[in-house]
């Protein structure tokens, strides 16, 4: 089957492409051996069906994080059969360095000039016949969210797939380094040092200094003959034209953009406003540029607990009526008390007390999405970066954290676009303070039992309170275990753009069936495992402190007793919630619904816990030690067993001094 692997600079709209390409027809993975996230999907044409690949956005491929190894990689040892360069119409001089690397690749490239229709609002005038001319590719303008040229370009795509016309447009990089590419080039062909590369480009990558590359030659045999001729390719150069090879590529390299660009592109003149620059002048302004993102995320709160809310309540009388239903047909059909209790109580009410809060949960992942896609979220990392640099952190850290406010796990590994080790120690470090949608249903069920009128403005404190715990230590630990300079920050605002509908339901149901996922193996498993802890020891009363969850739950609970919540059941659903942050909710579902048969959760949890106590369980939480997949995540980041465990200790106790605080205080003032 034919491949299009789509490449380009982040914001240039290539998801809004890959997902107009495959509609619903995607799977999302990880590269094989590596963490970076894999998006496929297929494409129906002309009667025929190709894989499309979405790779990971960037903005070269070098060798400087995984997402351009894997990038490059795919492009060079997969070859695919034609690759779709997506350019951003309003900033193509810096969109085209990344093409300029696909030309050297000799790939099948087509170019999608993407957001057209913003070019031509900023008075932008390009040339398409002339920009192709120049690349000595296919131009094909296009607008990814209003479906604009994307016929077009399928049928660009099929035909350069078909006509088979590998490039040979090839970057003149001047007399002296061509001298020196051709004979590395020779060189490592005489020496059979290529191999999975093309001659050429391994060579100009060996002027380059790529890292990646030269380890590559040094495991090949006869690789030293290569390496001396490099050496002295480079003190050649550098003595011809006073600068080091990489540095006359890369200048190359723009020559020819700037060539290429000044025949075919006219600016609007300098000086002349978009109307993303009039928004920033607010938005991002030095005095109301934080607080108009607080606002802005307290109203998303808001608005995700008022919507959502009307279809948990709607999706909690459904699972009440199923688990009602299930129990007749298997009572009717003669089956065993243990198992329909193992279904009912265990299996219904706990896995139904985490997809209770699914409605609230797509609704807050869909509000996210389109304030991702009309470009707002850039503009917080921006807004954040001063307050951060004034506590020692790297502006970057704060763009982890949104992203951790759907899962730690891709918010630890968005820490690799932090350069320095500090920085990004730093960031893992401090990352699972945040909340992510794995603790919403427990926030969710104190809420509704306690707080149903203050829902959103309570989301929105425990939110806040994680972002603040989480600088507070990245403060800390810059001034202690990891001190040096911080480094600058530097990061593409890219234009406000409407909010693709379409795209913000996807990522919604993308998160729901990631959630889905997790009840149905994470939460299913633990859910198993309790129940049977509940019925053993044979012949003990059920959820009893006399089972062997009873008896666990028992020898915890001390421990959290100057919390307010010292019972057994509350120590069971946290130290659950070290698997999985869901199965908390999991297991109290379980655990309350075998102590007051038929009784909804909430009304459970009002019995046994006061708002002071539901509050400090929140914060607990909220802050305790993270979850075993972000722990494994945070193994996999660091290499590091001792950082792992740190990470799993000091968040523990962070959280438990948070709780007790908040409980010995309230009950001395009073709030008991």
């Amino acid at each position: 089957m034919n491949t299009i692997a789509l490449v380009g600079n982040p914001n240039c709209g290539k998801t809004s492409l890959f997902n107009q390409l495959t509609g619903s027809r995607q799977r999302v993975g990880n590269w094989p051996g590596v963490t970076v996230e894999k998006k496929e999907g297929k494409l129906e044409f002309g009667g025929k069906e190709y894989v499309v690949v979405d790779l990971p956005g960037t903005y070269s491929l070098g060798a400087y994080s995984e997402d351009e190894i894997v990038a490059r990689n795919y492009i060079i040892k997969d070859k695919p059969d034609v690759v779709i360069n997506v350019v951003d119409s309003t900033n193509i001089e810096r969109n085209l360095y990344l093409t300029t690397q696909l030309l050297e690749m000799s790939s099948n490239v087509v170019i999608a000039l993407n957001i057209i229709d913003e070019a031509e609002n900023q008075n932008i005038k390009i040339d398409i016949d002339g920009l192709s001319k120049g690349l000595g590719v296919p131009v094909i303008p296009t607008v990814a969210t209003k479906r604009k040229g994307i016929d077009e370009l399928i049928k660009s795509a099929v035909k350069v797939m078909e006509n088979k016309n590998n490039l040979k447009n090839e970057i003149p990089y001047g007399k002296e380094l061509e001298n020196e590419i051709e004979i590395l080039k020779a060189s490592i062909e005489e020496c059979a040092c290529h191999v999975e590369y093309p001659s050429r480009w391994t060579a100009i990558k060996l002027l380059e200094n790529d890292e990646y590359i030269l380890e590559t030659i040094k495991n090949k045999d006869n690789s030293q003959r290569v390496l001396n001729k490099l050496k002295e390719s480079v003190e050649k150069v550098t003595n011809s034209v006073g600068f080091e090879p990489e540095m006359g590529i890369v200048d190359k390299r723009y020559e020819f953009i700037g060539k290429v660009v000044s025949k075919n592109v006219k600016k609007r003149s300098v000086g002349v406003e978009t109307t993303s620059d009039k928004i920033d002048k607010v938005v991002t302004n030095r005095w109301f540029g934080l607080p108009i993102f607080a606002l802005i995320m307290y109203l998303l709160y808001q608005a995700t607990f008022v919507v959502g809310q009307f279809f948990s309540d709607k999706m909690d009388e459904g699972i009440g009526l199923l688990g009602e239903k299930v129990g007749e047909i298997l009572t009717n059909a003669g089956a065993h008390d243990m198992i329909i209790q193992f279904i009912c109580d265990g299996i219904i009410a706990g896995v139904g007390a985490v997809v209770v809060f699914l409605p609230i949960i797509m609704v807050m992942y869909f509000f996210i999405g389109i304030l991702e896609d009309s470009g707002y979220m850039a503009r917080a990392a921006y807004v954040m970066d001063r307050f951060m640099r004034a506590l020692g952190l790297h502006g970057k850290t704060f763009v982890s954290m949104i992203v951790s406010t759907g899962c730690n796990v891709p918010g630890i590994m968005a820490t690799r676009t932090l350069e320095s080790k500090k920085d990004r120690m730093i960031a893992i470090l401090i990352n699972p303070f945040i909340s992510c949608g794995a603790r919403l249903p427990i926030y969710l069920v104190f809420i509704s039992a306690f707080f149903p009128e203050k829902g959103g403005t309570i989301l929105f404190s425990l939110y806040v309170l994680g972002i603040i715990v989480a600088l507070i230590f990245g403060k800390i630990f810059s001034k202690t275990l990891f001190k040096g300079e911080t480094s600058y920050f530097v990061m593409e605002l890219p234009p406000y753009r409407l909010p693709s509908f379409k795209a913000s339901i996807m990522l919604m149901w993308e998160k729901a069936g990631a959630f889905l996922k997790r009840a149905g193996t994470t939460i299913f498993a633990v859910v198993s495992i309790l129940w049977v802890l509940s019925v053993l020891p044979l012949g003990v009363e059920q959820y009893s402190e006399q089972s062997i969850l009873g008896r666990i739950g028992s020898f915890i609970a001390p421990i959290f007793k100057p919390a307010g919540f010292g019972t057994w059941q509350a120590s069971v659903g946290l130290f659950t919630g070290i698997a999985a942050k869901e199965a908390v909710v999991a297991t109290m579902g379980m655990v309350y619904a075998g102590v007051e048969e038929g009784a909804k959760l909430t009304a459970a949890i009002q019995g046994a816990f006061t708002p002071l106590t539901a509050t400090a369980f929140m914060v607990m939480s909220l802050l305790y030690t993270p979850c075993g997949a972000a722990l494994g995540a945070i193994k996999r980041e660091t290499n590091s067993t001792k950082w792992t465990l740190f990470t799993a200790l000091y968040t523990f106790g962070v959280g438990y001094i948070a709780a007790v605080l908040i409980f010995q205080i309230g009950r001395a003032l009073g709030f008991n």
